[in-house]
């Protein structure tokens, strides 16, 4: 739709997205007041409106505004660190990363092969119970104020390198997918994993001319530099065949000073908007009709793996001598699946992967709404 059109098609459009954000507003209010996080509503929210087909819903602006509200939540997360207490807490958790791989991925593959798949399609099962969602742990911490937590480090430590392994794991599985061959997936592997480590020694040394890019006097100045900013790394990062998460993450990692907190504050109220239609939009995606066939496969992973996810919380907060409540929190954070376990299951749909898409599609949705709603209760 053309900026300033008029007739019958916007006002359809207009009233059909205002129709929704009332009604998210409205769901939103009253899971605050119940002290859950939002996220799970937003979820449901997305499979019943599927389930009515509105045309409205499905064009590209919701799309790219769902996409947005992913790099900005990334961005801010990257805000609340330096770029050498990231690589310090890197260093110090990446035994962490190593036991969240066994723990997780075996599973996804095992089930995989139980039910008498590929091992094309294990490999890929894998990945979908593999990785933690960062967009909904990172917005389940900051509705539930325990960013500043002492156990947040080793939750952020392990989604950030969950996130870093995915420049290696899709185009690898990408490029078996095709049938490039060995030769295609090691060549993608290894421009990814190059351009993710000349993104953070960027950051690491160049920290303060990204200061000065986006420092000025005039708020709106530091809004359009900022966002513009974290949009053209978020979108090479794309280019590279890095996730354009973790360029944004790496953005807000260059970013620090009392310029990170003005540029933070300006841009809470769009990130909160475009998360908020980010979780509607991952929820529209999910077929209720398709996922009566996987249901005894998609409750018995989910409940495997929010055990498995839970241990590895648990297990890295203790190594960093957290204590026992404070494990039992990083132990509930990290349980959430979302969009990288989507992207996995949109490549398998893309080949042709039989009932994979769908699984994986069912078990999100119930780690997506069950994980939150353990965050909170673990306090």
């Amino acid at each position: 739709m053309a900026i300033g059109a008029t007739g019958p098609d916007a006002s359809a459009a207009y009233l059909e997205l205002g129709i929704l954000l009332l009604a998210l507003g409205l769901a939103a209010r009253l899971a605050v007041r119940a002290g859950l996080s939002p996220v799970g509503v937003y979820l449901l929210g997305g499979v019943l409106v599927g389930a009515l087909d509105v045309p409205g819903l499905s064009g590209p602006f919701i799309e790219f505004a769902a996409g947005l509200g992913v790099v900005l939540l990334l961005f801010l997360l990257g805000l609340e660190y330096t770029p050498h207490e990231l690589t310090a807490n890197l260093r110090t958790n990446a035994p962490a990363g190593i036991v969240d791989f066994v723990l997780n991925f075996t599973p996804g593959a095992i089930c995989a092969l139980l039910l008498g798949w590929s091992t094309t399609s294990a490999v890929l099962l894998g990945g979908v119970t593999w990785i933690s969602s960062s967009s909904i742990v990172a917005k389940t911490l900051g509705d539930l104020g325990r960013l500043g937590n002492r156990e947040t480090p080793v939750i952020l430590a392990v989604l950030v390198l969950e996130d870093l392994a995915m420049t290696i794991y899709l185009p690898l599985v990408a490029a078996l997918l095709v049938g490039g061959g060995f030769a295609a997936a090691l060549g993608s592997v290894a421009l990814a994993v190059l351009a993710a480590g000349a993104a953070f020694a960027l950051a690491l040394r160049h920290g303060a001319a990204v200061e000065r890019l986006v420092e000025h006097r005039s708020e709106e100045v530091v809004l359009l530099t900022a966002l513009g900013f974290v949009l053209v790394v978020a979108g090479g990062a794309e280019l590279l065949h890095i996730s354009a998460g973790v360029g944004a993450f790496v953005a807000g990692v260059a970013l620090s000073g009392e310029v990170a907190g003005r540029a933070e504050a300006l841009l809470q109220p769009i990130r909160d908007f475009n998360v908020a239609l980010f979780f509607l939009f991952f929820g529209l995606q999910i077929e209720l009709a398709a996922l009566g066939s996987v249901l005894i496969p998609v409750l018995s992973l989910a409940v495997v793996t929010a055990v498995t996810k839970a241990a590895t919380g648990w297990w890295a907060a203790r190594r960093a001598g957290i204590g026992a409540r404070g494990r039992v929190r990083a132990a509930t954070a990290l349980i959430p699946r979302g969009e990288f376990s989507i992207v996995i299951a949109g490549l398998a749909g893309a080949s042709g992967s039989g009932e994979l898409p769908a699984l994986a599609a069912g078990y999100v949705l119930v780690l997506a709404v069950v994980g939150p709603a353990l965050t909170r209760l673990s306090n």
